[in-house]
């Protein structure tokens, strides 16, 4: 769908970019599900469109397929490490949406297991460690950037 762009959002977004994906994760990270009958009775998809979903995580490895211990002929659909930090976009998406899209404040806190405290994703400097506002950054070409993309951040 996105063979044009050399993206890494765009080829993420090929990944995980639909709404049903993103909740299957949401629900994995945080709510340790790894059963298809849980997804499907959680999130009320249709077993096919789960199906398809489960299917592309574990091509693209994101989760992988292991049998049940105690129910023969179940398997888990569990995160691999690629899968797992997936939760981290799901918190940057639910600040957003706290901030944007819930009128009667977060339905949802995320917080620090060990401690109690709410947990904020913040971009930060690797450089400075300044926290700049989405105004104050700039995309520039990295090395996987093609010769197109090059000239045209030159230009800009």
């Amino acid at each position: 769908m996105y063979e044009r762009e050399n993206c890494s959002a765009a080829r993420a977004l090929e990944l995980v970019g639909e709404r049903w994906s993103l909740l299957i994760i949401r629900n994995a990270v945080f709510a340790d599900m790894t059963r298809f009958s849980e997804f499907q009775r959680r999130l009320g998809i249709a077993p096919n469109i789960l199906a398809k979903r489960l299917d592309d995580f574990l091509t693209n490895g994101l989760m992988e397929l292991r049998p049940t211990d105690d129910t023969p002929g179940v398997h888990e659909y569990l995160l691999t490490p690629k899968g797992r930090e997936l939760g981290l976009v799901v918190i940057a998406l639910s600040e957003w949406g706290d901030r944007w899209a819930a009128p009667n404040g977060p339905p949802i806190r995320y917080e620090h297991d060990e401690c109690g405290g709410p947990v904020h994703l913040a971009t930060t400097c690797r450089t400075c460690g300044d926290a700049p506002a989405v105004d104050n950054i700039v995309a520039v070409a990295g090395p996987g950037a093609t010769a197109e993309q090059r000239q045209r951040r030159a230009r800009s």
